[in-house]
């Protein structure tokens, strides 16, 4: 067999997996003729609606908003779909190197966060931006008021501007702490937290409407946020750790 360098493997996989080509796909299709593939290389996540009317939101348009669902949002559920079953492809490959697995590897981490990052974004949209409820008394307590809040906040997501990355307000399992945190791409994210709120930062997230002024954009976002949502996701967090205590 021979040896590909590391690029030209990368290359051959990520070519055929993008979009699960039609030969990837009668591959996998074959294999599940005469084996059963196990959960993790299924490739089957679905895409999920927006959850809000999009014509309805308040400074980020109908068109921005379905762009953004359907070319980020569905290419990412899409590329985890063709990343799993060309995985399960190559699991039992012994003259794959390992280098070359390890990199589809680290697409499909990268592919797991977008799909999750971006559900969580669009759920905490179409609400009024008035913050209520535990999470609101939980964030006064974090930061002294729900000003101070916004203010780190806002600032966060504006050092993002004109780049990559993700604002996500966190309940950390471990520290037991809310914390307002920096991700500079889908793969980071504190460990053991509980994502609340999540701020799409990636320029295809505001550029059509804003163009370079992230700023607005930021603006825009938190008048929009459902804290309904949010304030699920904390009682939820706090239920959690309460057994992880427990």
């Amino acid at each position: 067999m021979k040896k590909l360098s590391r690029r030209e493997a990368m290359g051959t996989i990520l070519t055929a997996g993008a979009g699960l080509t039609i030969a990837g796909t009668t591959e996998v299709v074959a294999q599940t003729a005469t084996t059963t593939i196990a959960a993790a290389f299924r490739g089957q996540h679905q895409i999920k609606p927006l959850p809000f009317d999009a014509t309805k939101l308040n400074g980020i348009s109908e068109k921005l908003i379905k762009s953004h669902w359907e070319n980020n949002y569905q290419g990412a559920v899409k590329a985890l779909n063709a990343v799993e079953q060309r995985l399960a492809t190559m699991v039992s490959d012994k003259d794959l190197p390992a280098y070359v697995y390890g990199d589809l590897k680290r697409e499909e981490l990268v592919r797991t966060g977008s799909v999750v990052l971006h559900e969580i974004y669009f759920g905490n949209l179409g609400g009024d931006g008035k913050a209520a409820g535990d999470v609101l008394t939980a964030i006064k307590q974090t930061w002294g008021s729900y000003e101070q809040w916004e203010a780190e906040f806002k600032k966060t997501g504006n050092a993002l501007g004109g780049g990559s990355g993700w604002v996500i307000l966190a309940h950390n399992f471990h520290t037991g702490e809310l914390h307002n945190y920096w991700a500079w791409d889908h793969m980071h994210n504190a460990p053991f937290s509980r994502p609340l709120l999540a701020l799409d930062m990636y320029e295809h997230s505001y550029h059509m409407d804003y163009g370079a002024a992230a700023a607005k954009y930021v603006d825009a976002f938190l008048q929009n946020i459902n804290w309904e949502e949010v304030n699920r996701r904390f009682t939820s967090a706090q239920k959690a750790a309460a057994l992880l205590r427990g």
